[in-house]
């Protein structure tokens, strides 16, 4: 048969195409297990339908009852996501599960791709559906999840962060839904490319040569050619994927680019893309903290848009979560959560004392409540520290 369209939440789908022929019991016991319970299939397109038989003459009563309206089959309820916002402790369940499908589903379109097959930008859609209204009911959960990746899921999973990361984007200046969908497909898709780069070089555990650093960028223009022959997304996607490294001064790659010559997407994907690349553990570097990393950033004059890297500060936070602060009363603490009237008094969970030299009980503050007498006075570097996994302090709430 043929598979046109599963009904249920995509979360549930085994599959990354949308639609496609069944043709083994693999696929068959895939969707049985799989929770889904409706599923529309094409009979014009499928290889279960019979040839026509030859025509029966039959009575005009017969005709006649044939042709009689019948009961209309039962709709079936489509649910439509909660997008209110909500606290980050009830969204980051969520969004660890969004992360993990979606991770795996862009590991099976690279697959797809290098097999030589199309993309199903269908399928790219229902996962950027489900990225969006994670991030409307709190931008930090799946953000702060999808930058927690390991060195072997880095290619997939950037692809996720850098969909999130578009989204919030595009929704703090202010691009209306449809739009703000296409700046996360665009996110989801700006490295496809990279499927057709050699293995030996995508997943080089050191620096590239100046031979190898020549063959990656190429992924920029083979990720464009792939969405373009594909035909289903638009233009501003295909622009992502294109011109994600093009700087604002005309210093990138691979038309050189500058100032709004490249287009919006594109200037979003730039930002959006360096962030979580350098925010992220690779092979030959370590992860940078988040608000050491917004502030290096800051400092690269004539890398981004000036005004958009602005509207992505206020989208992500001057401390993002996640990030090693030290506070006026002298405590070391981990942002938990931003505080949406000012971008300067996050939620915060002090764990270490600074004037003791030891750990303390993790206790929650928020630098934000009216008469709150605690700041924060420096950003710090977790590398000078031997502290365990600080992310499990804004995890854990």
């Amino acid at each position: 048969m043929f598979l046109h369209r599963l009904d249920g939440s995509w979360l549930n789908s085994p599959f990354w195409r949308r639609a496609f022929v069944i043709e083994d019991d693999a696929d068959l016991h895939s969707l049985k297990t799989s929770g889904i319970q409706e599923v529309w299939i094409d009979i014009a397109r499928g290889l279960d339908v019979a040839p026509p038989a030859e025509p029966i003459e039959m009575p005009p009563g017969d005709l006649e009852a044939l042709a009689a309206p019948t009961t209309p089959p039962t709709a079936v309820a489509i649910v439509v996501p909660d997008d209110k916002p909500v606290p980050l402790h009830e969204e980051l369940e969520r969004a660890r599960e969004i992360c993990e499908q979606g991770k795996e589903r862009v590991a099976s379109m690279f697959s797809e791709i290098r097999m030589g097959r199309a993309i199903d930008a269908g399928g790219a859609v229902s996962l950027v559906n489900e990225i969006a209204s994670s991030v409307a009911r709190n931008p930090g959960a799946l953000i702060g999840m999808a930058r927690l990746k390991t060195v072997d899921d880095y290619t997939y999973m950037h692809s996720v962060a850098v969909c999130g990361l578009m989204v919030a984007l595009a929704t703090q200046i202010g691009l209306p839904p449809d739009e703000v969908r296409e700046a996360g497909l665009g996110g989801l898709m700006h490295d496809v490319g990279k499927a057709l780069m050699p293995l030996h070089v995508l997943n080089k555990p050191g620096s590239l040569s100046e031979a190898e650093f020549t063959v990656m960028k190429s992924h920029a223009e083979e990720g464009w050619r792939l969405l373009k022959n594909g035909g289903a997304v638009t233009p501003a996607v295909q622009s992502v994927a294109l011109h994600h490294h093009e700087r604002f001064d005309g210093s990138g790659y691979p038309a050189r680019l500058a100032g709004e010559a490249i287009s919006l997407h594109a200037r979003m994907g730039a930002i959006c893309d360096v962030y979580d690349a350098i925010t992220s553990t690779r092979p030959y570097k370590s992860a940078w903290d988040p608000a050491h990393a917004v502030r290096q950033m800051a400092r690269w004059k004539g890398h981004f848009d000036p005004t958009l890297f602005q509207a992505f500060i206020r989208s992500l936070g001057i401390y993002p979560i996640g990030s090693l602060v030290q506070l006026e009363s002298g405590f070391l603490a981990v942002v938990c959560e931003q505080n949406t009237d000012t971008l300067l008094t996050p939620v915060v969970k002090a764990f270490y004392s600074m004037k003791s030299g030891a750990r303390i009980e993790p206790r929650r503050l928020d630098l934000g409540q009216a008469g709150g007498a605690d700041r924060i006075a420096s950003v710090e570097d977790p590398a000078r520290w031997s502290f365990g996994n600080l992310d499990a302090l804004w995890i854990e709430g």
